[in-house]
């Protein structure tokens, strides 16, 4: 088996741990609503739509330990808390952005691609036959 130089399973081991991170739909949302902005919890949980209370609370809080989201409370009665980019959060919004449109742009070849790839299962499911697989360099 062959083995790989530290520095790279180091950085391999790194990139996963950032991925798990910003790759989670949550954080991606949390990072694209306070995207030039500052908001309060209540305004970023109705901006987003559809997360609950305690998951907003635990990604706000791994965002901010990671470096990415500030949190600041005011000594006010009741308390008002708000949240925004750091200067490290602010540079994932250029990557963010672009997955944004990335997404817009091709939502309806994706949709369309997994229509055509579940008639194709459901067909063979009912024929019993075993699915046409593609091979790189193979031909057809």
């Amino acid at each position: 088996m062959k083995s790989h130089p530290p520095e790279r399973t180091d950085t391999c081991t790194a990139m996963g741990d950032i991925l798990n991170r910003i790759g989670d739909k949550w954080s991606v949302m949390i990072v694209g609503q306070l995207n030039g902005r500052t908001l309060r919890f209540n305004e970023l949980r109705h901006a987003i739509g559809g997360i609950s209370q305690r998951m907003l609370t635990l990604t706000l809080r791994n965002l901010e330990r990671d470096g990415l989201v500030t949190r600041t409370v005011y000594p006010e009665i009741p308390p008002r808390v708000e949240y925004a980019l750091t200067e490290l959060g602010r540079t994932l919004t250029r990557p963010i952005d672009a997955l944004w449109t990335w997404a817009d742009t091709n939502q309806a070849a994706v949709r369309e691609a997994r229509e055509l790839y579940d008639a194709r299962v459901k067909s063979v499911g009912e024929t019993g036959q075993r699915p046409e697989r593609r091979y790189a360099g193979a031909e057809h």
